[in-house]
């Protein structure tokens, strides 16, 4: 996922997707490409799994990347390589918990043992539009942000997890009602994803799949939202 902020002055990437999946990275990357924009200020890798940082390095090799953000668990084998790439190109990194930046809350609970609970959740405030971003992050953090967090009335939700059964309980979902939510999956996966109950959970929302919708994009204009798909 891309955020752009006004006249392209930043550019943050959430995640990379795997090479298995370059479609994810590759379809970002050519987007960018097309605006002109040769800098990714900050590249978030919610966590270590293969189909959330797998295609990194290609993306660290096209684009001049400024920063990359971990989350704030240890550094997983596929990180490490990540991190070793970045020491050779003299590119800072982070962990979530010590990034501090503009219209932009990691939303830091505690430590689980499941790496996906681990993910990296990103709330993002533009133009008086809530955006929440779960990663991977399933019911144990969502229970650990509603206890910290207050976080009613989100515009946009990237569901947690691809629509996995382990995310998006009900009681979350009617805490935070989000009115769009995003669902990132490819099409047939042997997961199943998104599941039924995920569907059900989210059905007060209009949602959108990539499975379904293809490439999804939210423009903001004068504080108002406009989305636009691209069908595969």
């Amino acid at each position: 996922m891309l955020y752009i902020t006004k006249n392209q002055s930043k550019v943050y990437m959430f995640d990379t997707g795997g090479i298995r999946n370059k479609s994810v990275s590759d379809n970002s990357l050519m987007y960018l490409k097309s605006l002109g924009i040769s800098k990714i200020d900050y590249l978030i890798l919610t966590h270590g799994d293969f189909d959330h940082c797998g295609d990194a390095e290609n993306v660290i090799n096209k684009f001049k990347v400024k920063n990359v953000i971990f989350n704030n668990d240890g550094f997983k084998p596929l990180e490490k390589n990540i991190i070793n790439i970045l020491n050779k190109k003299n590119i800072l990194y982070y962990k979530s918990k010590d990034v501090s930046l503009p219209n932009i809350t990691f939303l830091n609970t505690k430590l689980f043992d499941n790496e996906n609970d681990n993910s990296i959740v990103t709330l993002i405030n533009e133009s008086g539009l809530r955006f929440l971003l779960m990663g991977d992050a399933g019911k144990d953090t969502e229970n650990a942000i509603m206890n910290k967090y207050i976080l009613k009335d989100i515009t946009i939700l990237k569901v947690g997890h691809h629509g996995s059964i382990t995310s998006s309980t009900k009681t979350f979902i009617n805490y935070i009602k989000p009115k769009f939510s995003i669902i990132s999956v490819g099409k047939k996966n042997r997961f199943g994803h998104p599941n039924k109950e995920t569907l059900d959970n989210l059905k007060d929302s209009k949602i959108y799949r990539t499975d379904q919708n293809g490439s999804i994009m939210f423009k903001i204009k004068n504080n108002k939202l406009k989305i636009e798909t691209c069908t595969p």
